[in-house]
């Protein structure tokens, strides 16, 4: 399978319109983490998702894409990916995945992150924290490596170090984006043998770990979209796309391009704007 896909790389021109796109997402993630809160519905947090993506000219990514009839995803406790937005009223507590996708000229972006509301289990709050430090890390990884296997090898790095028996979700992975949502190149989020493809300028994908506090083994419920823990366990579910540049990696969908959370890692975006 590696090396063997037909992987679109992108010129700096297609890269800055994905930037667009990406910021677009950012500022979805920002008016809908202010939203979450107890007593809101997550259909009121996909109506947030739809006046940002509107106000900005853009087109989601996610509604009507295979059928999928909402915004964004907000995916719930033990549900890891995928939950529709509906009534389902948010609780105390709550570990709240939010998933979204925005195109602009064309060209997608895509991110999500995990926030747990008040009244929070500390444990929860850490398989959050950790999921994030996994995503840097694997981010961190294509500023260096040669071969895109070597995000799984850092994300597994991140779970082994934190002392935690975390499930790292496998049929879900990670993947390359640009002129569509969903494009070669897979991205592990675990070692194997195969090294993947080589990074290299033009390529644009998104890092999306997702871990468990249980087992890594997934089921779908009968709408055919939300993916929850078999065991019931909660989930996190953090992701941003990455452009690989001619000097550097840079954080598409992130304010500042990523540059905070790689410098701690020892690591400097280079912006192609």
């Amino acid at each position: 399978m590696f090396g063997r896909e037909r992987i679109e790389y992108k010129t700096t021109e297609q890269i800055l319109v994905m930037r667009r796109a990406g910021l677009v997402v950012a500022q979805i993630h920002a008016a809908v983490r202010e939203s979450a809160r107890p007593g809101v519905t997550t259909g009121n947090l996909d109506g947030v998702a739809a006046q940002v993506i509107a106000d900005h000219g853009a087109t989601s990514s996610f509604l009507g894409y295979h059928g999928y009839p909402a915004t964004i995803c907000v995916s719930v406790n033990d549900e890891i990916v995928h939950g529709i937005p509906g009534d389902r009223v948010l609780e105390p507590g709550d570990v709240v995945s939010v998933d979204c996708g925005a195109i602009v000229d064309g060209w997608h972006g895509d991110a999500a992150f995990t926030t747990v509301l008040p009244e929070a289990d500390p444990a929860d709050v850490e398989l959050s924290d950790v999921t994030e430090r996994t995503m840097w890390a694997g981010i961190a990884a294509l500023a260096t490596a040669e071969r895109l296997g070597a995000v799984g090898e850092a994300v597994e790095d991140v779970v082994d170090a934190s002392g935690h028996e975390y499930g790292i979700v496998q049929e879900y992975v990670g993947h390359g984006i640009g002129s569509a949502m969903h494009q070669p190149p897979e991205v592990l989020n675990y070692r194997t043998r195969e090294k993947g493809p080589r990074i290299k300028p033009g390529l644009c994908v998104a890092v999306e770990p997702m871990l468990t506090r249980g087992s890594r083994m997934t089921q779908v419920l009968e709408d055919d979209w939300t993916v929850v823990t078999a065991d019931g366990s909660r989930a996190a579910h953090w992701e941003h796309t990455v452009a690989i540049g001619p000097q550097g990696i840079w954080v598409l969908t992130a304010a500042d391009g990523g540059a905070q959370a790689l410098a701690a890692l020892g690591v400097t975006v280079v912006p192609l704007d």
